[in-house]
């Protein structure tokens, strides 16, 4: 429904009275004062009936992010965004089966790759995935690179695909969050990505409707992450495990680093390629620790008993025989996709141009700015910088250095992959990125702390 014009407010009741609802809970939540459960739903349950317009949601949604919110609130917010909406019964499966879910960053691959392995592990997965926040790469953005890839499947898809192959990977249903799923977007060109009781609801009100077994978070900080700071990360991730618990959805974490791009390539079909290899045996430094991380978390979900050198054990297995890499083209296969563009990754979409980033002195690469690395991949159109704009599912970058590596001047330190947009921009952000200096560096850990 699209928002009703000023004039005509005035004289819908209905519409005039959830326009003054907003307000007065926008005003009231600005000085401080802690906000009624039944607020709450009536703000998200108003813009999602198209009662009040985007607007007004905005200036809702900034005043929460400013303010922050009680547990009470938060909870009911979680609510909210479920209120009428559907949830999976994945109990027909007839054995647990596990989710995860990434707060994003620069490089950020693991959903692609993790799911399969824990799937050729014997584990079933049940991921549901959206479209890119702000200046991170969405997993969504990053599948549609492949040619006939179904994404949106009905909810009676999910039980017979996951019994099929052992995995499914769809787009947010609107009928399971509606809440959620009206506000995701529109909180992307608001500058309300960043808030921590938005980013706790959004992701496990999802999580709930999916109705999993098992949960594992992978929560991201460092410069790169949406939220930077490492005490604020450490709140989300215990915030959304608490909330989860609230639920009785049962969950675990890690806080993994986001102070360089996680992978080599950033960009859609740049990063199938990444994961492809990675599921073939290529073990990127900083993705790999990290995946296997996840993905011993998700095992010993459903087996608290598995020892960690069990878990890795299988997940090094399913990894160096091949049987990962089938699974994620089995799925996608089962998914619509053209086999050919998996069996051949060359089939996938690839920018017609390219531009060489070098070093332009000797020394060690003691930082890559995550951030310029993302921004430069929107301004190439990887990314989205309006809710409505087209993707270049070919544009991107690959990083040919990591923090830590020794580089001579001349020596490339990236790749800009593009067709159209500011590539005169993008470059610059990408040669600022990287940081060369003398001596040892400190190299970061892919995993800070386990939940």
């Amino acid at each position: 429904m699209s928002p009703t014009p000023a004039g005509e407010r005035a004289t819908d009741p209905v519409t005039a009275r959830s326009s003054a609802r907003v307000i007065e809970a926008t005003d009231r939540k600005r000085r401080g004062v802690a906000l009624e459960p039944a607020e709450i739903e009536g703000v998200v349950a108003d813009y999602v009936a198209g009662r009040i317009p985007g607007y007004q949601m905005s200036a809702w949604l900034a005043t929460v992010a400013c303010r922050g919110m009680s547990t009470t609130e938060l909870t009911a917010l979680t609510r909210a965004y479920l209120r009428d909406g559907r949830r999976l019964d994945l109990g027909a499966v007839g054995v647990p089966v596990v989710d995860k879910h990434s707060t994003g960053g620069v490089g950020d691959t693991t959903t692609l790759i993790v799911v399969p392995i824990v799937a050729a592990c014997g584990v079933p997965v049940a991921k549901m995935t959206g479209r890119a926040l702000g200046f991170a790469g969405g997993t969504l953005d990053k599948l549609e690179a492949i040619p006939g890839l179904r994404l949106h499947l009905a909810a009676d898809e999910l039980v017979p695909m996951i019994r099929t192959v052992g995995m499914v990977i769809t787009g947010q249903s609107a009928d399971l969050t509606p809440g959620d799923g009206a506000t995701y977007a529109l909180r992307d060109v608001t500058g309300t990505v960043e808030s921590i009781p938005l980013i706790a609801a959004s992701i496990i009100s999802k999580k709930v409707a999916v109705h999993a077994d098992g949960l594992v978070l992978d929560v991201k900080t460092g410069a790169g992450a949406l939220i930077p700071d490492q005490s604020d990360a450490v709140l989300l991730t215990e915030t959304m495990i608490a909330l989860a618990a609230s639920f009785g959805l049962p969950t675990r974490a890690v806080l993994s680093d986001m102070s360089q791009p996680l992978g080599p390539a950033v960009g859609n079909a740049l990063e199938i390629r990444q994961a492809l290899a990675l599921l073939g045996g290529q073990r990127s430094p900083g993705l790999w620790e990290l995946c296997a991380a996840i993905s011993r978390l998700m095992l010993q979900s459903v087996d608290p008993e598995l020892s960690d050198e069990a878990a890795d054990a299988m997940v090094d297995r399913v990894v160096t025989d091949g049987s990962a890499r089938e699974m994620f083209v089995r799925w996608a296969v089962a998914q619509g996709a053209d086999p050919a563009a998996l069996t051949d990754p060359g089939r996938l979409p690839t920018a017609r141009r390219r531009h060489v980033v070098t070093a332009t002195d000797s020394g060690v690469v003691s930082g890559i700015e995550p951030r310029s690395v993302g921004r430069a991949t929107l301004l190439v159109g990887a990314g989205r910088l309006t809710q409505d704009a087209a993707l270049d599912h070919g544009a991107g970058v690959v990083l040919h250095r990591r923090v830590g590596d020794r580089v001579g001047r001349g020596d490339v330190l990236a790749e800009l992959h593009y067709d159209d947009g500011d590539a005169d921009a993008a470059v610059a952000l990408l040669a600022g990125a990287f940081v060369i200096g003398d001596g040892t560096v400190a190299v970061p850990p892919a995993v800070h702390r386990v939940f």
